[in-house]
């Protein structure tokens, strides 16, 4: 099934020969196999994790210690905060990754809007982009976040798919005792971030509890005009307990954003950074409509999403619950980008002008999941069902730049009615436990019904922009399905020493919708000429899915704790580019291109998690990973195939590490850290290659207990990039991207400094 070469036989080599020694080292010091936790000297910053009923960890859990590492730039937005992890990678063009969409993660070597986000197993995704919203959040409401990168377990909320892996955001739910905890950060490019939770203990005689939290977010752009925020986010969390069998928990969250974006360079450019690193949108109008599409105020983004749900937890008896999680959210955004072409026929024959479009996203998921739990001890049973409906309103609308520098409306460009969509999804978990020898296995099904979409075009009888219906546009309602086999076993020859093996089939449900609208809009007449419809491209869509297993090891002992893991991979269905010889491109003269689920792919690495507890005042993690994810076959791109088979996939770098070290002395804490990202391609021949590089950054922190009545004073001074280095951070391409490709750059040197405290 999986194929390697000389480094996958090293590999496994290295693998084997580890467990053989940790094996012999602990044996001939622990003759008997306990199951008690390793208590290290050091404040864990990852631990091993796994979900309710189930026995074999597959997961990775961070800690509250291991949170606050990634400090103020962790503070809004998820990715950051787990990019801690071997495995993945985090890239932004912002100093405080305080920008919505231009950031990117991948898992793994999976781009993560191809995976899966849950707040206590609440799926959070949205539309164009598809997948997790991980902006939305203050990192301050959780205790702790557990990532699964293989074996994905079925009860969490898998919305869109989980192909790179899950996320469960665990909450800090409203907390036992009274308190009122503050934060005020300042730094670099004029950030400010003002942040409190006030929570209000528990209130008798019915032992509820509240806790509410605000932040406030703000920055100007570290180049070119604009300011990053207003950013207003606003969380709740409720508990109500009724007599001793029932809980009721309500969580609610609000976040709204507004931001101006940051321009993407070219690759001629990205090569050059010495003379383009802070070239981005214009901060003044110049009358001329060919440089007025890249005016700042031309390039911008809005947000504003509201979620809320509950948990409602009844134990029936001391073995048998039963869990209800019903849930909705909403999702309103307004993109703008500028743009050199712009089509319209107002004016007569088919014309382009330099103009801007508007992209509108109105989206909202209501849904329940439920949940049947029995827990036996040696045996475990989880079996759910999973309901979502969601109504996804996106559409364009265009405009034409005038010398003045005001907009001609033009219409819609992309224009479609959709109906609601449904996820039915029921699944089942059996584990158990059998002396030293743990156990799991799990299957789940999953089935989106895709709704039927009438089509319409632009038209403008007496130069009035007007909806026309267009059948050749229309999409037929479709059903995807695939069913989620997971399973794992783990044996623990002592309290320090586990082994472990997993598998997990992973999907994605079809996305990229609105790049083949706007194709088939754009050459609607050569389309209709061999009589093709939308109907037809999407007929070439399916779910994307991949077979992942992990083997690895943990051990544990005294002072260190390592985990080295292989993972191999399997990937079909992908999103790729083909070329279609019955069409010609009018723009390029070239058969026309576009995307169809053929797409192979395959993978192999190793991640190696080290976190070593030297003593109370010195530890140190150190996570490196090799990935080695390649096209399955070559790609076929304007009539000419492309020699990629074997080649590895744009954007994916072989090695990626991440490592720190923490010192404390008495109330002072120094953690320098090191993020080195290997050599990778802009695209899928390799043409464009992208140099490796490392950013060192360095915190300090003074903490202290209590001084009076303030409690868990904290002062922090963070200091990110600190050699100034300038390098290429995100490469804005699809993962089969033969042209086209446009990159972002790391921010400069940047500074902040935080006060904290509470009572």
């Amino acid at each position: 099934m999986f194929k390697g070469g000389v480094e996958m036989v090293w590999i496994l080599a290295f693998m084997f020969g580890f467990i053989l020694f940790c094996f012999n080292f602990v044996m001939a010091e622990e003759k008997d196999a306990k199951l008690p936790e390793v208590i290290v000297t050091g404040e864990r910053i990852i631990t091993p994790t796994k979900q309710t009923n189930e026995t074999v960890y597959t997961g990775t859990e961070i800690t509250t210690k291991g949170i606050e590492l990634a400090g103020e730039r962790g503070k809004t937005n998820i990715y950051e905060s787990i990019s801690l992890l071997p495995g993945i990678v985090f890239e932004s063009v912002d100093a405080n990754n305080l920008t919505t969409e231009q950031s990117n993660i991948r898992i793994r070597g999976v781009r993560g809007y191809l995976g899966a986000m849950t707040v206590e197993g609440i799926p959070n995704y949205g539309g164009n982009p598809m997948g997790p919203r991980a902006y939305i959040y203050d990192i301050e409401n959780f205790e702790s976040i557990a990532v699964y990168k293989g074996a994905i377990p079925a009860d969490l909320g898998s919305g869109v798919g989980n192909r790179a892996g899950a996320i469960e955001l665990r909450p800090l739910w409203a907390e036992e005792k009274f308190g009122f905890r503050v934060s005020q950060a300042v730094g670099s490019f004029e950030y400010k971030r003002t942040f409190f939770r006030l929570d209000s203990g528990k209130i008798e005689p019915t032992n509820t509890k509240l806790s509410l939290s605000y932040s406030f977010t703000g920055q100007d752009k570290w180049k070119g005009p604009g300011e990053i925020g207003p950013r207003n986010n606003f969380n709740v969390t409720f508990v109500q307990p009724i007599g001793k069998n029932l809980e009721i928990k309500i969580w609610g969250n609000f976040n709204e954003i507004k931001h101006d974006k940051y321009r993407y360079l070219t690759y001629a450019q990205a090569k050059d950074l010495g003379t383009y690193y802070r070239l981005d949108f214009n901060e003044t109008l110049t009358g001329s409509p060919s440089q007025d599409y890249l005016y700042y105020k031309f390039n911008r983004e809005y947000h504003k999403n509201r979620d809320l749900f509950a948990s409602i937890i009844a134990k029936i008896t001391d073995n048998i619950k039963i869990i209800l999680k019903p849930y909705i959210s909403k999702e309103d955004a307004n993109i703008w980008d500028g743009s050199d072409k712009i089509s319209s026929t107002i004016d007569g024959p088919n014309q382009s002008k330099p103009g801007v479009q508007q992209r509108t996203r109105d989206i909202e998921r209501k849904g329940i999941i439920a949940e049947f739990n029995l827990d036996f001890n040696t045996l475990k049973t989880a079996a759910g069902y999973h309901y979502e409906s969601s109504d996804m309103n996106i559409y364009t609308q265009n405009y034409w730049i005038n010398n003045d520098g005001s907009l001609r409306y033009l219409g819609y460009g992309v224009f479609a009615t959709t109906g609601t969509t449904y996820i039915n999804s029921p699944y089942l978990k059996l584990a158990g436990t059998f002396d030293k020898l743990n156990w799991q296995a799990g299957i789940k099904y999953f089935k989106f019904e895709d709704s039927a979409s009438d089509g319409y075009v632009t038209q403008y009888p007496g130069g009035v922009p007007t909806l026309v219906r267009a059948k050749d546009l229309d999409r037929k309602a479709r059903t995807y399905d695939i069913w989620l086999p997971t399973a794992g076993i783990s044996y623990l020859f002592n309290e320090n020493i586990e082994t472990y093996l997993s598998y997990g089939r992973n999907f994605i449900r079809p996305y990229a919708y609105m790049p083949l609208v706007t194709l088939y809009n754009r050459l609607r007449s050569q389309f209709q000429a061999k009589g093709i419809t939308l109907n037809d491209l999407f007929e070439g869509y399916n779910i994307e899915k991949s077979d992942n297993i992990d083997i690895g090891v943990r051990f544990r002992k005294d002072f260190i704790e390592i985990n080295p893991t292989i993972f191999l991979s399997k990937h079909k269905n992908l999103l790729t580019t083909i070329t279609d010889p019955r069409v010609t491109d009018t723009s390029t003269g070239k058969p026309v291109n576009y995307q169809q689920n053929i797409g192979k792919a395959k993978g192999y690495g190793f991640e190696f998690g080290t976190n070593i507890f030297v003593s109370d005042w010195l530890t140190l993690y150190f996570n490196p990973t090799y990935n080695h994810l390649t096209y399955d076959g070559d790609i076929t791109y304007s009539g000419t195939t492309l020699s990629t088979d074997g080649k590895q996939v744009v954007d994916v770098a072989k090695w990626t590490i991440i490592s720190g070290v923490i010192v404390k002395y008495k109330d002072f804490e120094i953690i320098p850290q090191m993020r080195y990202l290997g050599k990778r391609y802009g695209d899928c021949e390799h043409k464009e290659e992208i140099p490796s590089y490392a950013v060192f950054d360095l915190k300090l922190n003074y903490i202290k207990e209590k001084i009076g009545m303030l409690k868990g004073i904290k002062i922090s001074l963070e200091f990110d990039n600190i050699f100034n280095k300038k390098y290429v951070s995100l490469i804005n391409a699809m993962d089969d991207a033969v042209s086209g490709t446009t990159y972002g750059v790391g921010a400069p040197f940047t500074m902040r400094g935080l006060i904290s405290f509470a009572f």
